[in-house]
């Protein structure tokens, strides 16, 4: 009989010995695979296992509040969410998704979808920043509702301005990554503080209890105190916003400052915007006017021509001058406001009545260069120094392009460029006793990102003209708003002596190098004249009606000026005004 190949005990025996060999070299190479991982590199491999599911987290610091001089708040913080995703989640319905949170978050649908898919495995995106905590909450909410998962919401605090537009040129606002503009640009650093971060282990979506994780816990942000009063601000804004619409004029701004500190109680701005809702607001609204933009001052400037003249011993408020309709110098004729016939003025009735001519014919006596030197020493071309970006320093012709036909000009206020705050520095000088003191926005001191360090901490203080030579122009200045002798009986204050100047300025065309026929209409003054506390300055930028210094810019100064000095409770001084003759000559001596 034949056996079959193949079939019987032998070749059994021999199948089963193949297995056993197969068998132990599976075993044998997950053995060794065994040993490679726990006993030669057991934590390289754990820590690489544990890496795919690592998250990392931002922990956002709180930014710091911006104050005003009370600790009330101009910008704060209030609660915030992030929406963050899962991409390990979120990617397979990305589409969807993305258009689902677009519509509910006001975020960008291509920008969503990028982050919903993910990159390099990542289980951590953020899909918004900064959102309002119900917003943000519903929105997940309903997310969850519809189907979709991995996504989560996180503290992340909202700025906020109480105020919307109190003060929010000179505050500025904070976007979604940067912050721009005002102190909170300025400040960015001391305000922002520094994030923290979390890392933990997840597990389907999930933080594990028990897993490792590390954090490093947020530095919040340092507040800054302003020297803003949020009462005058307020009010400054309203009156300012009132004065600029009714005669559909371009701009305005109007400042008050603590005249013996040089502490800004309000810098007010219109047009503004709602820091809340910045985009809503053309981008020139957003920055500060009173800082950035320059513009020739008029007649305000005589404050500063004559006041320097008396300190240079060269007249007095007596003075006598006569004054002729027109006056022929050697590249224009100069003319003032209103035709007269030859007027027999003294320096005083000059100043009542604004008188360009009798300015010009007064300032004749400085000594070459002398008006410069101390046009400087008020501050006019250089910055104030406050630390806020964006400031201009304005423009004063240099020593070399100085020359007769200049000064004529700068004597009455054109020719020469400021700024509001600059400005109103200026004409506080004489209401500080002939004492410029340096303007601050920040009280006590802070440093900028620039590195300056600033602040009411800070304040300099140069003797510009004598006391005597302040006192001269105080008395002076007490005219304008008389309604007998002056230009501004619109800027009294009743019960109070008030001190000011009128400025009424062709507006410059840098497109034809000309004059346009549009004014820049002002006017600056202080309270109680013989005590100052506060000085106020007020200018509005091309009105199409009122167009005077005194009848448009004069009440907003009484208004202002008027809170101030009840809010500060500062009593009238009791003293009778100054009775400075006007005019001069035989039968003409006028009070």
């Amino acid at each position: 009989m034949t056996r079959k190949r193949g079939t019987g005990r032998g070749s059994s025996h021999f199948r089963l010995r193949v297995g056993f060999v197969l068998i132990a070299m599976v075993l044998s190479l997950f053995g060794a695979r065994l040993v490679q991982l726990q006993g030669f590199d057991p934590y390289s491999y754990a820590a690489a296992a544990r890496k795919a599911n690592m998250v990392q987290v931002v922990l956002p610091a709180s930014r710091g509040d911006i104050l005003d001089r009370n600790g009330e708040p101009l910008a704060d913080s209030v609660d915030g969410l992030m929406v963050v995703a899962d991409p390990l989640m979120t990617s397979k319905r990305a589409p969807q998704l993305a258009k689902f949170l677009s519509n509910k978050l006001d975020v960008d649908y291509f920008t969503t979808l990028k982050r919903l898919r993910g990159t390099d495995g990542s289980r951590f995106e953020y899909v918004a920043r900064r959102i309002p905590a119900t917003i943000a909450s519903r929105a997940v909410q309903e997310a969850e509702a519809l189907g979709y998962k991995g996504l989560t919401t996180r503290r992340d605090p909202l700025r906020d301005y109480p105020g919307g537009d109190l003060a929010a040129n000179l505050v500025g606002f904070v976007g979604t990554d940067e912050s721009l503009g005002g102190l909170e640009r300025t400040f960015d650093k001391r305000l922002a503080g520094k994030d923290g971060t979390a890392t933990y282990e997840v597990a389907s979506g999930s933080r594990i209890p028990l897993g490792q994780s590390t954090s490093v816990a947020p530095v919040d942000g340092q507040s800054i105190k302003t020297t803003i009063d949020r009462d005058v601000q307020w009010y400054a804004n309203k009156v300012l916003a009132q004065a600029v619409t009714s005669t559909n004029s371009e701009s305005g701004v109007a400042l008050a400052m603590d005249t013996r500190t040089g502490e800004v109680l309000a810098l007010s701005d219109y047009p503004t915007f709602d820091a809340n809702h910045p985009a809503e607001s053309p981008k020139a609204d957003r920055g500060s006017r009173a800082l950035s933009d320059v513009y020739e001052p008029g007649s305000v400037e005589k404050v500063l021509t004559l006041s320097a003249l008396i300190d240079a011993g060269k007249v007095t408020d007596r003075t006598r001058l006569t004054v002729p309709n027109s006056l022929h110098r050697e590249d224009r004729v100069i003319h003032d406001w209103f035709d007269h016939p030859t007027k027999r003025w003294t320096l005083a009735g000059v100043v009542a009545q604004s008188s360009n001519i009798g300015t010009v014919l007064a300032a004749d006596h400085f000594d070459d260069g002398q008006l410069r030197d101390y046009l400087v020493k008020f501050g006019l071309g250089q910055r104030t120094g406050v630390g806020l970006s964006g400031e201009s320093p304005g423009i004063l012709p240099s020593a070399a392009q100085w020359n007769h036909q200049i000064q004529d000009r700068i004597d009455f206020g054109q020719s020469v460029s400021v700024n509001a705050l600059q400005m109103i520095t200026a004409v506080n000088t004489v209401a500080n006793g002939g004492v410029r003191v340096s303007p601050s926005l920040i009280e006590g001191s802070a440093t900028t990102d620039s590195g300056q360090t600033v602040g009411s901490d800070r304040t300099t203080r140069t003797r510009v003209v004598s006391a005597e030579a302040a006192d001269q122009m105080m008395n002076m200045m007490e005219r304008v708003p008389d309604p007998a002798t002056g230009t501004a009986p619109g800027a009294q204050v009743p019960g109070y002596r008030v001190a000011g100047k009128t400025g009424t300025a062709q507006r410059a065309d840098s497109s034809c190098k000309c004059y346009d026929g549009s004014l820049t209409v002002s006017f600056a003054g202080f309270a109680p004249a013989d005590n100052p506390r506060f000085t106020v300055y007020v200018a509005i930028q091309d009105p199409k009606t009122n167009k005077g210094g005194g009848s448009l810019a004069g009440p907003v100064f009484s208004k202002i000026m008027s809170r101030l000095l009840a809010r500060y409770g500062i009593p009238p001084t009791g003293t009778q005004p100054s009775h400075l003759p006007v005019e001069w000559g035989p039968g003409r001596l006028r009070y």
